[in-house]
Parts: structure tokens; sequence; C-alpha cells
């Protein structure tokens, strides 16, 4: 952390250890939805497109570890089943509570989504070295993490980090923010692997279309201020408690309006429950360590 900067024990507020690219869009689209997830930790009820984004990330992660020739849309749809046997008896879906039409409906949905992302590439010519790469590395005193979709070498040998979407493009005023993301897969890249990818992309399998960026020395240069400028930003609200909502269209996709004061909520109240789900975790915790040792 840069001199001067404030320690976590000014803090009224516990500042995260980390950031990772979905923390800096959480919080510059709605600062008090940050701090319920980032800080407050609260527990997340599953929601339907979640885990369908995350059905089809798996079935594309298993698509691309087939040999090449392999990898065709009845392999794809093939890999879609596996994943889905495994993810019936996971919390994200069995919490939904999905009655036969609409868990019909849900696998329906996310085979589409497998078939539109053959329109966009041919995985048969994509030579990946990496799937589901976690990143973590300190980049301008902020801790940050990141998870890459899918790391490939292109024709020239250069790489190209790839983010699969399963919602809907955004409009051209969100685009840039929405790369700006990718723009930070790019820069993990180029601090632990010493080379900056040739090019950027997120595949948005529901249209389908490819949004594609090549980062400069200036857009890494701005990647790097927007990410002190965030952290400093995240500081200052922990410092002064002071996490304030932004409403829009994604309120709707919230799973915090309750606590929001926008809908009539309370934000302590949160607080009180993200406390509560803590202690009750690190009891679970050391209630397994104590079993364990008894075992021994």
């Amino acid at each position: 952390m840069s001199q001067g900067a404030l320690t976590l024990g000014d803090m009224a507020f516990s500042v995260p250890y980390t950031l990772s690219p979905s923390k800096v869009s959480s919080f510059t689209d709605c600062a008090l939805a940050f701090r319920f997830s980032a800080i407050d930790r609260l527990p997340q009820p599953p929601a339907p497109w979640s885990t369908k984004g995350t059905l089809v990330h798996s079935a594309l992660e298993r698509l691309h570890l087939l040999p090449a020739p392999e990898r065709t849309l009845d392999a794809g749809l093939a890999a879609l089943d596996e994943a889905a046997d495994e993810l019936h008896s996971d919390p994200d879906y069995t919490e939904l509570d999905l009655d036969d039409e609409a868990a019909r409906s849900f696998h329906e949905e996310a085979a589409e989504l497998v078939r539109r992302y053959f329109q966009i590439e041919d995985p048969r010519r994509i030579e990946a070295i990496g799937l589901e790469v976690s990143l973590d590395v300190e980049v301008e005193g902020v801790r940050l993490r990141g998870i890459i979709d899918r790391l490939e070498l292109d024709a020239d040998g250069e790489l190209v980090v790839t983010d699969y979407k399963t919602g809907s493009v955004p409009s051209v005023q969100h685009e840039r923010k929405r790369l700006s993301g990718v723009h930070i897969y790019s820069l993990l890249c180029e601090e632990l692997l010493g080379r900056r990818p040739a090019r950027v992309q997120l595949l948005y399998l529901k249209q389908p279309v490819a949004i594609v960026t090549e980062p400069t020395e200036q857009s890494t240069r701005g990647t790097r201020r927007t990410l002190a400028a965030v952290w400093k930003a995240v500081e200052r609200s922990c410092d002064r408690e002071d996490f304030r909502p932004r409403p829009s269209k994604l309120c709707d996709y919230c799973a915090y309006k309750q606590y929001c004061p926008s809908f009539g909520g309370d934000p302590d109240e949160a607080r009180e429950v993200g406390l509560a789900a803590k202690a009750e975790k690190a009891a679970a915790k050391e209630a397994a360590v104590t079993a364990a040792t008894a075992a021994a």
C-alpha cells in the first residue's frame, strides 16, 4: 500500500483482502451492493441465470479438454449433459427448487447457449493453454485475483484471453466497462507471465456476438490507474462507513434488495446477518477440526 494509506486497524469496515474484475465492477455499479457482498459477506441465494452460467462454463471447459478434432457440437451437448449430471446435486441447483417444466426450460436454454457458441468460433481451431486459470498478483499495491475462462495461443503464437458471457450484450455505453474487466485479466497475464496478450475477447453466447479488443501500453496504464483509484475509493468508503446505493436496472437482479435503503431496507441488519453467518461458519469449522482430532 502507498505511503500514508489507511491501515486495517483504522477502518470502520474491514477492507477486503483482494480485488477481482467482478469486485471492481460491483463497486463501480453500486458501492452498497459491493459492501454487502465483499465486506459483510452476506450469503447469496442461487439465481437461475448465474447457475445456468456456471453450467455452460463447465460444459465449454469440458469441450476444450477434448482433442481438437473431437470438439463437435454433439460433443459440446454431451459435455453439457455431463456437467448437468454433476450440477443436479449441487445446492446452487437444488435450491432453485425448479419444477419439471422449469427444469426442462433451464436445460434447453443452456443447450441453446452451447449451440450458439459454435456460431461464434470453431473450437477445433483453438489452442488452449489454460482453462479456468486462477491468477493472483499484487499490482499497484493491490492484491489482485482473477479466473480466466480460457487462455490460448493464436496462429502467430500470441496470447489471447477469452471470457464467456451468458447474459445479454451490453449497450454501447456499457461495453467499455465490460471490456475493462478483461483488460484486468490482460494485466494479470502481463504481470505473471511477462507477456501482454495480443487480444482480449468477450464471447456473448446469447446473441451470439464476440467483442474483441487489443491491449496497448496506454490501455494497460489506464487499467493500473483504474485499479489504484478503485482501491482508494474502497478504503475511503470503509473508513467513512459510506457505501451509497446506486439504483439502476441491475437492482432487478440484486440479491440484497431487502437490506437496501432505496427499497426500504436497513444496511445495519445486513451487517448483523453477515457477522452471524461468519460466526456460524467459524463454529462449523472448529467443530470439524475437533471431530477430526477425536477420530485420529
